[in-house]
């Protein structure tokens, strides 16, 4: 009796040159993709320091009223003492850890010229050592991807601008370039 050959088994599965299909194809859909996704880490990165810079407003005015007799904090740290009757700082400490900080992607700092007829604050800041006003910047890390520079004074009012702002942004007034944020 003759033996009969077993039917060869078809093989299921991909080619290699369907994995290097498939592979291209996912790598051109992240390539197309990446500049969408950078620009949204911006934009959120941007809306983050416009709020940090409202924090500090805040933080300057409550200072200013409750503390500092009209005058204002020279720097992050003066705002990250508690004033006696509160249990709360004006800045938390995240914000106050020393003369600048880094947070999403920026980086703040802050001036106020003290004036010598200031009187002492409630929060520990001598005779003196106040400031008539006070000038906030936070400009960002990866200037090329995130172009925006934010600034904003004892006005209240935060700027926005392409270059860095740190040297005509006055400690009250409008700087002379820049224009407000909405």
């Amino acid at each position: 009796m003759p033996v009969a050959d077993a039917p060869a088994s078809k093989e299921a599965g991909f080619t290699l040159i369907d994995l290097l299909f498939t592979a291209s194809l996912i790598a051109t859909l992240a390539t197309m993709a990446l500049p969408s996704l950078l620009r949204a880490r911006g934009v959120a990165q941007s809306a983050s320091a416009v709020a940090t810079l409202r924090v500090v407003n805040s933080a300057q005015l409550s200072f200013a009223v409750s503390c500092g007799s009209g005058f204002y904090a020279p720097s992050f740290p003066t705002l990250g003492v508690a004033p006696p009757a509160s249990p709360a700082p004006f800045l938390p400490p995240e914000l106050a850890s020393g003369a600048s900080f880094l947070k999403q992607g920026y980086s703040y700092s802050m001036t106020g010229t003290a004036l010598a007829g200031a009187p002492a604050s409630c929060n520990g800041l001598g005779p003196g050592e106040a400031a008539p006003g006070y000038a906030a910047f936070s400009e960002p890390l990866d200037a090329v991807g995130n172009p925006h520079f934010f600034a904003t004074n004892a006005d209240g009012t935060i700027y926005v601008h392409a270059v860095t702002m740190t040297a005509i942004m006055p400690e009250s007034g409008p700087p002379s370039e820049g224009s407000p944020v909405k």
